[in-house]
């Protein structure tokens, strides 16, 4: 069974999750707080190459009291094996998984195996849907989506995202280079768009939290 995923970020109101230059600090301390908590009781959290490379994440449960043996399964949907083997994602503090496609270059799964585990999951790019399917039979019953743009469009239109959490920052950062929640291709007409249904709304300090449900 695939693991019920929730994809969580922070944007501005203009829906930017960076800008052009990259810069994503947007939500406010009781939110990282929220999204650390929400690791916690997450099996797994996955990011695609691009965040990686971006920013170096732990992407461990460390802005809450927590046992280190209860961090999740940090997963990174990486086609060509891309991740540097200098960075956090790799550290003993929590298990990790690299998902690569059948064109990774071998010398780097090698490479790579030295340190964590790696899943090959489609032919030239990362099969999502196998990708989940191993995953469940990994263990992972729920899984904690903090991709890009580009990562959350592939999940949502797979059909892949069961519950969508943002936090809404009062600020906004325009550009038309600076990422979206979620890019891609996108639709062309709206009766086409997926479709939610509000389940939970609050405030943290100015900061907006909004839950959805995906319905389709």
């Amino acid at each position: 069974m695939k693991p019920r995923v929730i994809l969580n970020a922070a944007m501005t109101l203009d829906g930017k999750i960076a800008t052009k230059a990259g810069s994503s600090e947007i939500s406010g301390e009781k939110d990282l707080l929220r999204v650390h908590q929400l690791r916690q009781e997450c099996d797994a959290i996955m990011v695609g190459i691009n965040t990686l490379l971006a920013d170096d994440p732990r992407l461990t449960v460390h802005k809450i009291s927590a046992n280190p043996i209860d961090n999740p399964v940090r997963v990174v949907v990486d086609s060509k094996a891309r991740t540097p083997l200098n960075f956090r994602i790799l550290s003993k503090d929590a298990p990790t998984i690299i998902a690569v496609s059948e064109k990774a270059p071998q010398d780097r799964i090698d490479k790579l195996l030295k340190k964590v585990d790696v899943m090959v999951c489609g032919k030239e790019r990362v099969d999502l849907n196998c990708l989940m399917d191993k995953l469940g039979s990994f263990g992972i019953k729920t899984l904690m989506l903090e991709g890009g743009s580009t990562l959350n469009y592939s999940m949502l239109f797979a059909g892949l995202v069961s519950e969508v959490r943002v936090c809404v920052a009062p600020m906004i950062a325009g550009g038309i280079q600076a990422k979206t929640l979620v890019d891609g291709d996108g639709v062309n007409h709206m009766k086409d768009s997926l479709k939610l249904k509000l389940i939970k709304s609050y405030s943290l300090n100015e900061d907006l939290i909004l839950e959805y449900e995906v319905l389709n």
